[in-house]
């Protein structure tokens, strides 16, 4: 009872004291009471009444000498009236050496009567503790309406100080071990790597200098996506300890504070994949890509798809509404989200024209079922993607320098320095030369017979006498020799003479044969099975199907 005493406010002791006091003291005189008639029943005792104090007795106490508080105590047994005393009056507790209670008493205690004896009394008291109760409540309600703080911390257990000390917490709390915690940071607009090191990392400018230097891949700081997030640690007085960006949820790196020079170092971060296979399968309803997209296919996935199908079907020729498509997809997952995706096998069954394609793992080529290639021997362009063409092949062009009659027996292609260069078809280097006039260019012979020659090119990536393979990187594009401006000059050479690279006739693609046509099918097998239990359980078809449907509305 005292701990929850102390752990009051002060107001609200200063309103309870009274109270208690006095329902300590009737509770005392009552079990003196029990206990003195259990031993003498005979005996009798008087005890106060409601009848108001005589002013003589209240004299008669002064002239005795005896303090105010005492005196009042000894007019209690000669009938003074509750609402004469005041609360400070009772608290000599002396008294109850003196109460006795009433021959009533015990009757009265027996049948859980609150005061029997004296009913004035009593609901004198109950009407206090009411008031004070009341009063209470509305203190309470409007420290609840005002809201507020404290400046102390008062947070820890009070029952084990009821004083208020707060040294044992203290205590308790400057024994606690600082473990450092990871923690996030989601990247703002306007947010860059300098600026958020320094509000949020609390680093100066030389130790953002120093982290740069630190990491291989500077773009990995610098270069920040909207939403995008890093993780870091720091140590008990907010220093920079450790430093987790990701430049992909495959890769990234950690960068750790070094507790002997307090320089930084990174090691790699590798997180681990799991190969997923998974099925789509929709219908066409507006633009391909659209109905591909909405299967639930990524942006790049899509891309993919249209690529490898449009090498054997005309979207805007062949498509119609309605028509069924389902693609297996294989992918790196890694917390939910697919990396490096790759197509196994796709299955179009249109109105117009039916297609199955399998990608055959041997040369990461796409064939039909019965191992006939979709890709050409030979490809138009020597790039990914679509450039404008600068300057066509022509044998009568003016010389944008000179300008006299100069014949250009190449293609142009306007695009950025760097960008990649691939072979159009497999061959053998046969030259990688730096021209004072040519700039950096590389000349390849192909199986077919063809040559190729890439001018002005600001990196070869390649060796003469070196194996290529169709699709591979050779080199990147620039603006080395004599040119206005960053470009590629690319050639075609039959029986060493050039030939307009746009124009020219290519060889028709090959087909696997042998053993390379036996693998294929056994590989297949598996591909063309998933692709019949992801569709409608109609066998795959063997090859490519033109049917050319004419509608019942056509009138040719």
């Amino acid at each position: 009872m005292l701990r929850i005493f102390h752990s009051l406010p002060r107001a609200h002791k200063v309103l309870i004291l009274p109270v208690a006091t006095m329902v300590t003291v009737l509770g005392t005189q009552k079990i003196l009471g029990v206990f003195d008639t259990a031993e003498n029943p005979i005996a009798t005792t008087t005890v106060a009444t409601t009848t108001p104090l005589t002013q003589s007795s209240a004299n008669s106490a002064s002239n005795s000498g005896d303090s105010p508080a005492h005196a009042t105590l000894v007019a209690l047994s000669e009938d003074i009236p509750l609402a004469k005393l005041k609360p400070l009056d009772v608290l000599d507790m002396s008294v109850i050496q003196s109460a006795h209670a009433d021959e009533r008493a015990p009757t009265a205690l027996a049948n859980g009567a609150i005061d029997s004896v004296s009913p004035v009394l009593s609901a004198n008291v109950v009407a206090l503790a009411m008031s004070l109760s009341d009063r209470h409540r509305d203190l309470a309600a409007q420290e609840s309406d005002i809201g507020g703080t404290s400046y102390e911390d008062w947070s820890f257990d009070t029952t084990l100080d009821p004083s208020g000390d707060t040294q044992l917490g203290d205590e308790i709390a400057s024994r606690e071990h600082y473990v450092p915690s990871w923690q996030s940071y989601t990247i703002q607009r306007g947010d860059s790597f300098a600026l958020t090191a320094e509000r949020t990392l609390g680093l100066d400018y030389s130790t953002v200098v120093q982290i740069l230097d630190a990491v291989p891949d500077k773009k990995v700081l610098t270069r920040w996506r909207v939403g995008k997030s890093f993780d870091y640690k720091l140590d008990e007085s907010g220093q920079l300890l450790a430093l987790r960006v990701m430049k992909n949820p495959r890769d990234g790196y950690l960068i750790e504070r070094d507790a002997d020079d307090e320089h930084f170092a990174y090691s790699p971060i590798v997180n681990a994949t799991e190969a997923t296979q998974r099925m789509f399968s929709g219908t066409v309803n507006g633009s391909f890509a659209a109905s591909a997209q909405s299967t639930g296919l990524s942006n790049s996935e899509v891309s993919k798809l249209v690529q490898v199908l449009s090498k054997k079907l005309d979207f805007r020729r062949d498509a119609r509404v309605g028509d069924q498509f389902q693609v297996l997809v294989e992918s790196d997952m890694i917390d939910g989200e697919s990396m490096d995706s790759k197509i196994l096998a796709a299955e179009y069954q249109g109105q117009r024209m039916d297609l199955t394609v399998i990608r055959n793992s041997a040369d990461d080529h796409f064939y039909t079922p019965d191992g006939n290639s979709l890709d050409p021997a030979f490809d138009r362009y020597p790039f990914e993607g679509h450039y404008r063409v600068s300057s066509p092949f022509n044998l009568r062009r003016h010389h944008p320098v000179t300008g006299r009659i100069s014949p250009h027996k190449g293609t142009d292609f306007a695009m950025r320095s760097g960008t990649p260069i691939d072979a159009p078809a497999a061959g053998r280097v046969e030259r990688v030369v730096n021209h004072p006039i040519a700039g950096k260019y590389i000349l390849i012979q192909h199986d077919n017979g063809y040559e190729t020659r890439y001018l002005h090119l600001s990196k070869m990536l390649v060796k003469p006498g070196e194996r290529v393979k169709m699709g591979q990187e050779i080199a990147l594009s620039g603006s080395t020799g004599r040119v206005t401006g960053p470009h590629l000059h690319y050639e075609v050479l039959v029986n060493d003479r050039q030939v307009d690279a746009m124009r020219v006739p290519l060889p028709e693609s090959q087909s696997l044969s042998g053993d390379a046509l036996a693998a294929f099918k056994r590989e297949s097998e598996n591909l063309l099975a998933k692709l019949d239990q992801g569709g409608n359980g109609e066998p795959a078809l063997a090859s490519v199907n033109v049917k050319r449907k004419q509608r019942a509305d056509d009138s040719i």
